[in-house]
This record gives structure tokens, C-alpha cells and sequence, in this order.
């Protein structure tokens, strides 16, 4: 296996476990995974999609984030608990597919070397985001990290693990 390749799997890996979770909360997307709030399912799934759109186009490609309709799931931001503030979920999930087919194809353009091209990253990031192969890196985490939100949201919701 190549690096690009464990790239894309590590990216598919990450994306099942944490969309089987989001999915599941289909019916109660404004849960928060704690009595004193928290990301609820809904505005996880909008902030990876803005995330991977902020690193793939952003800092990888030196482009405008595709979503700009989609900053208030910028990082920073407090969750609101009123559906009205938000797009639809159905509408993140198309997003989602969106970002993450963009994100795929342009790793089929890439070889292994391409992986150490500067970004266009902010400097102060340094080297958390420093070259286009450490943006990549932080897109194949970045989805796992907010999955163990939504587990913690299901919870809340008096659901049982999808994964035990």
C-alpha cells in the first residue's frame, strides 16, 4: 500500500465510524452530549464538512472555502440548540458527500512526494498544517475526534452503543 492509499483509507475509515453515528441521530440532531451542553450531532457534521473544505481547499489548494454559507460552524463558535440557525441535516450530508468526493479526487492527482509541498496554511498553525501531506493527516483525524462527541450525544439520548 502506498502513502496515498493509506491516505484515502484512513479517511474512509474515519468517516464510517463517525457518520454511522451521526446518521443514527437523524431523529434528535440537536442532542448534546453533556447537561452543560456540547457540539451536538448536527453541528459536528456541519463543522467537519466545513473543516474539510477550510483544509482541502483552503490549505491545500489556496482556494475559498466552498461552503462559505456554512461559517457559522466555524471553529470557536458555541452550538445553538435551535434547529432554525442551521441547514438541514439531509443538506450537510450532501455536503459531506460533496467535500469528501473533491477531497478523494484531488488525492488521486497526488503522489506520495506531492505529500510534502508547502501549504497555503496559515504560518501560525506551523507545522500542524505546515505541508499538504500534515493537512491531510489532521482531515483523517479530525472526523474521529468529533465522533466520540456524537457517542457521547447518543448516550445522552438514552441510546446504547453502535460499537461496543
Amino acid at each position: 500500500m502506498n502513502v496515498i492509499d493509506f491516505v484515502k483509507l484512513s479517511l474512509e475509515n474515519s468517516r464510517g465510524w463517525a457518520m454511522g453515528l451521526i446518521t443514527d441521530m437523524k431523529d434528535s440532531p440537536l442532542t448534546q452530549p453533556t447537561p452543560n451542553g456540547g457540539n451536538h450531532p448536527l453541528w459536528v457534521l456541519g463543522h467537519v464538512v466545513r473543516a474539510e473544505s477550510d483544509l482541502l481547499d483552503g490549505f491545500i489548494l489556496g482556494q475559498p472555502n466552498r461552503f462559505p454559507e456554512l461559517e457559522c460552524f466555524s471553529m470557536g463558535l458555541t452550538p445553538s440548540t435551535e434547529a432554525s440557525d442551521y441547514p438541514s441535516m439531509d443538506e450537510l450530508l450532501a455536503k459531506a458527500e460533496e467535500i469528501r468526493a473533491a477531497t478523494i479526487a484531488h488525492l488521486d492527482t497526488l503522489t506520495d512526494a506531492d505529500l510534502d509541498q508547502k501549504s497555503h496554511a496559515p504560518e501560525e498553525f506551523g507545522p500542524f498544517f505546515g505541508t499538504v501531506g500534515a493537512c491531510l493527516a489532521a482531515m483523517t483525524t479530525h472526523m474521529s475526534f468529533h465522533a466520540g462527541q456524537v457517542a457521547d450525544a447518543r448516550r445522552a439520548a438514552g441510546r446504547a452503543p453502535l460499537m461496543a
